[in-house]
């Protein structure tokens, strides 16, 4: 039997004297693991997270912490879907818990693949976020229903992701959802309906105004009209304060991940007047 794993990985990110961004790994224990850091255009740092094991077994408990320095920009993806593999009888949950600080006029885009759950896995998982002021997030979470290609939709056992997004102290997001199919049946019309796949989006930047995201809300909405089709139906909203939430649900990975970054350009040009640009991926 495969020992359980407690990995753990600390990343900082400082802004260099030249303006680029800089990658310091403070603690780095497998299966959690990153190689280096890629230089972006306009000084900001592209990294990918590795779970050298393959996936996420049961039992196992990981943990990462990220620190965007002021001035500081990361972009962080992983280097493929993160795979919850079934839990064994003996054994508790996967657990995976990650702490983000952004500090002021620093910004972090945290962009991993789809989390795909395996029949029988159980799954849980707590993400806290603290922003400083002018401080930028784009971050997103996508889900799959399981392995296509075996029919496995919805045969895993548990799946819970906590998060919590706060400024200076002050909750601005706060979200807990527990989806356990084979007590709940996710095709009921309060969970997901006729569809299977679902991603969750945060576009937050520190101290702008209501009025400002109030009409970055409609801009959003517009898109999210455009994009709304039999397959894939997108809706959008304010957060109390600083920032927007963009919820999407679908028949198919595909819509959601070009739907995603559709909605990341167009804030990354109406919050920062740039472009969105695609993390390149390695293998």
């Amino acid at each position: 039997m495969k020992a359980r794993l407690n990995g753990r990985l600390a990343l900082v990110f400082d802004c260099g004297a030249s303006g680029q961004t800089v990658l310091h790994v403070r603690e780095q224990q497998p299966p959690l693991k990153v190689i280096r850091a890629f230089d972006l255009p306009g000084g900001a740092a592209l990294v990918h997270l590795h779970n050298i094991s393959g996936g996420v077994l049961g039992g196992d408990q990981l943990e990462l912490d990220v620190r965007v320095h002021s001035g500081a920009r990361a972009q962080i993806t992983t280097a493929g879907a993160t795979r919850l593999y079934r839990r064994a009888a003996d054994r508790s949950a996967a657990t995976q818990r990650t702490v983000i600080h952004v500090e002021a006029d620093a910004q972090l885009e945290m962009l991993p693949d789809a989390l795909i759950p395996f029949a029988g896995s159980a799954y849980q998982q707590q993400t806290t976020v603290t922003l400083g002021m002018d401080a930028g997030l784009f971050w997103w979470e996508s889900v799959a229903p399981g392995r296509d290609a075996r029919g496995e939709h919805f045969a895993y056992e548990r799946l819970s992701l906590n998060t919590e997004i706060s400024v200076e102290g002050q909750p601005v997001a706060l979200e807990a959802i527990c989806l356990e199919p084979q007590r709940r049946p996710l095709s009921s019309g309060f969970r997901l309906g006729r569809f299977t796949h679902f991603a969750t989006f945060y576009i937050c930047r520190v101290g702008l105004s209501t009025s400002c995201w109030a009409a970055l809300e409609v801009e959003m909405m517009t898109l999210a009209t455009a994009l709304n089709s039999p397959q894939t139906q997108w809706g959008v909203s304010t957060l109390v304060a600083h920032g927007l939430i963009v919820r999407g649900v679908s028949l198919g990975s595909h819509p959601l991940n070009s739907g995603l970054f559709a909605f990341w350009d167009a804030a990354s040009r109406a919050l920062y007047n740039r472009p969105a640009i695609a993390p390149r991926k390695v293998y």
